[in-house]
């Protein structure tokens, strides 16, 4: 079985890492391809229209492998070349994967999301935390720095003196203090989880598939822009949106007061 068990349930994929005997530690060495795959599959196939993640057992994903680090085997093997390399292409290629997945991405956190993990949660356009959630970047602890972009991800999710106090304490945060930091979406009961996550992915897959990915578009590059650029770009995507068959029937479902039945044309 590999890492990503995918399940899907109608115009929604769901992603679940398994790999609960070991917290769902990552990354193993083929992990990088496990997520290039998967995100690739999805931005290839116009009929998904949402993601969900969660993890297996009782946690999210614990991050790295301590047994490994402490070994400097796998990852972490040989010269500071091979381990820069291996970050490159595996780490880097799952949190790049991640961040270009066309369709908005459900983080339904289960458990501890720790190092990588609380990185990877934190690429979910939504993230909802069970009660038994818990999120941490405990680099330090390890001597080590985030080595996944997380320097760059956690202050634009929750600013900058949150991130650094998260940082250069090593504390790990609980799913109530997560809520309050804007880290998560909202905390619901652990037994509901993916109830929850399921009735928001329901509801964005109800959405126009086109005009969704093109949202989602402009939510993450106006991260990085300026407001006329920003304008520039959103009126070439507004008039490719105009003309497709699913803007006429949201206007038109809007009129008669009926949902919309978007077919992505």
């Amino acid at each position: 079985m590999g890492l990503i068990v995918e399940e899907r349930r109608g115009a929604v994929m769901v992603w679940t890492l398994t790999r609960p005997d070991r917290l769902n530690a990552l990354p193993d060495l083929e992990d990088g391809e496990a997520f290039a795959k998967a995100c690739e599959a999805v931005n290839a196939d116009p009929a998904i229209r949402c993601v969900v993640m969660t993890g297996a057992g009782r946690a999210f994903s614990a991050g790295g492998d301590l047994k490994a680090m402490k070994a400097r085997a796998d990852l972490f093997e040989g010269s500071g070349a091979a381990i820069r390399e291996r970050y490159r292409r595996v780490v880097h290629r799952i949190v790049r994967s991640l961040y270009g997945l066309e369709v908005p991405l459900i983080a339904a956190v289960n458990g501890p999301a720790m190092g990588l993990g609380c990185d990877i949660a934190g690429l979910g356009d939504i993230r909802i935390a069970s009660d038994r959630a818990s999120f941490g970047v405990p680099f330090m602890k390890l001597g080590i720095i985030p080595g996944d972009g997380g320097s760059w991800l956690l202050p634009r999710n929750v600013g900058y003196v949150r991130a650094a106090e998260m940082l250069f304490t090593a504390r790990s945060i609980d799913a109530e203090t997560a809520d309050q930091w804007g880290l998560v979406n909202r905390v619901v009961p652990h037994e509901t989880l993916m109830d929850e996550a399921m009735i928001t992915a329901n509801q964005i897959a109800a959405q126009p598939p086109q005009a969704l990915r093109m949202a989602k578009s402009l939510l993450r590059q106006g991260r990085d822009m300026n407001f006329d650029q920003m304008l520039e770009l959103s009126a070439a995507m507004q008039a490719l949106a105009h003309l497709t068959d699913d803007h006429i029937e949201g206007v038109t479902a809007v009129l008669e007061k009926r949902p919309g039945e978007f077919s992505g044309r």
